[in-house]
C-alpha cells in the first residue's frame, strides 16, 4: 500500500478548514518565534562580548520586535480561545465564530502595538 501525498503549500493553505487552519500555523509560528527570542536572548547573556551585543542590536531592532509582539500577542490570544473551548465543550460547535471574535481583539492591539514601536523607531 503505497500512500503519495504531493500537496503543495499553497494548495494546503487554500485547505477547507480556513481560519482554524491558518489560526493553526500562526498558533505554532508564534511558539517558534517566541522560542527564538528566548534563546537569543539567553545566547546573547551567555556569550557576552562582540557577539553578545550583536544579538542584542538584532533583536532590539523594530522589525524585531513587530514579529516578537507579534508572536506572543497571538499566541496568548489563541491560546487563550483553545483554553476556553477545552474547558467548555459546547462551544466547539461556535469554533469558527470564535476565531473572528480573537482577531477582532487582536488586530486593534496589534495595530497599536505597531504604531507605538514605529513611532518610537523613528524618533531614536
Amino acid at each position: 500500500m503505497d500512500l503519495k501525498r504531493n500537496v503543495s503549500l499553497v494548495a494546503a493553505l487554500r485547505y477547507k478548514g480556513q481560519a482554524p487552519m491558518w489560526s493553526f500555523i500562526l498558533h505554532r509560528i508564534g511558539g517558534i518565534g517566541m522560542a527564538v527570542f528566548i534563546t537569543l536572548h539567553i545566547l546573547a547573556s551567555f556569550i557576552g562580548g562582540k557577539s553578545g551585543v550583536f544579538i542584542n542590536t538584532l533583536y532590539e531592532h523594530w522589525l524585531f520586535q513587530i514579529f516578537i509582539f507579534f508572536c506572543v500577542l497571538f499566541h496568548t490570544i489563541n491560546g487563550l480561545r483553545i483554553t476556553i473551548v477545552d474547558l467548555f465543550p459546547r462551544l466547539l460547535v461556535h469554533q469558527r465564530e470564535a476565531i473572528w471574535v480573537e482577531l477582532a481583539v487582536f488586530i486593534p492591539l496589534f495595530a497599536i502595538a505597531v504604531f507605538v514601536i514605529m513611532s518610537t523607531a523613528l524618533r531614536g
